[in-house]
């Protein structure tokens, strides 16, 4: 799939707003993509359900489908330059709309914050360059972003108050520091060394950064020891060459096992490659 490929999409003739809609149009394609690429170590794919009893590849795509549309509400809010409140109210009815179509089963709630966040800032940005809508977040939202409500009882929550790390709140108030300094540079050496391959290219980005990331979700289900496990391993693949290596996919099969093994999901991770693949095609669009 070439990395152009989600810009050709284009809404009907009669559509008084089509930049929003071609917007959202690839948030979506961006989840899609995100299940669509294997192997993740851990992770739901459209080959196996990874360390997941409670979902798969179908609870992803109904999920996907059920909150596409708030991504162009999320579009045209930025756009109208609405305030963090407001993002927040659109939000929430997605993750309404998600537990509906999942039968209660969070599949997408930190897709729906961070790819929310960067649609508003889409919105906002007739020609987004280089960086732009990470900015946009940091400068707009970030503030109200550390000082909004928390769920005391959710389980990002409580483990950020457990073991002291900022979480997805503070990568958006930041900027997404992820996805620039770490998302976006695997993406393009991925796409370097597999340039017929965009499967590769992605997985490339995910094992970048679950080396990164202080994934909350691996904090969650398995404490420090299985965060310092996943970091370590995904570190050790990008530091032998990544994708590069004659036996990459072996490698990051025996990878994704090995989380299996301890039932590790670095759904942080996820959400943070979906929103790497958002950037790139939009800050590229020309």
């Amino acid at each position: 799939m070439s990395p152009l490929s989600v810009r050709l999409v284009r809404p009907p003739e009669d559509d008084p707003c089509p930049r929003e809609a071609v917007i959202a149009r690839i948030a979506a394609r961006a989840l899609r993509l995100e299940l669509e690429t294997y192997p993740k170590p851990g992770l739901v794919s459209h080959v196996d359900a990874g360390s997941h009893t409670d979902m798969d590849a179908g609870t992803f795509r109904a999920s996907t489908a059920a909150v596409a549309p708030f991504f162009r509400a999320l579009v045209s809010a930025g756009a109208a330059g609405a305030a963090m409140p407001a993002l927040r109210r659109i939000g929430l009815d997605a993750e309404v709309a998600m537990r509906v179509a999942t039968g209660g089963v969070n599949t997408h709630r930190g897709a729906i914050f961070g790819l929310g966040l960067l649609c508003a800032a889409a919105g906002a940005l007739p020609r987004p360059a280089a960086g732009a809508l990470g900015g946009l977040v940091r400068e707009r939202y970030g503030a109200a972003i550390l000082d909004g409500p928390v769920l005391l009882h959710a389980a990002g929550a409580r483990v950020r108050r457990r073991h002291g790390v900022g979480g997805a709140p503070a990568e958006a108030a930041a900027g997404f520091p992820s996805v620039y300094r770490v998302g976006l540079p695997a993406l393009r050496r991925g796409r370097a060394a597999r340039p017929c391959d965009e499967e590769a290219a992605r997985v490339e980005t995910c094992l970048a950064l679950i080396a990164h990331v202080e994934d909350t979700n691996l904090l969650h289900r398995g404490g420090p020891d299985g965060l310092a496990f996943a970091r370590d391993e995904a570190a050790r693949f990008i530091g032998d060459g990544g994708v590069a290596q004659p036996d990459w996919r072996r490698r990051a099969e025996a990878l994704h096992r090995a989380f299996v093994a301890r039932r590790l999901s670095p759904g942080g991770s996820a959400d943070l490659l979906a929103m790497t693949v958002f950037v790139d095609a939009i800050e590229a669009a020309p």
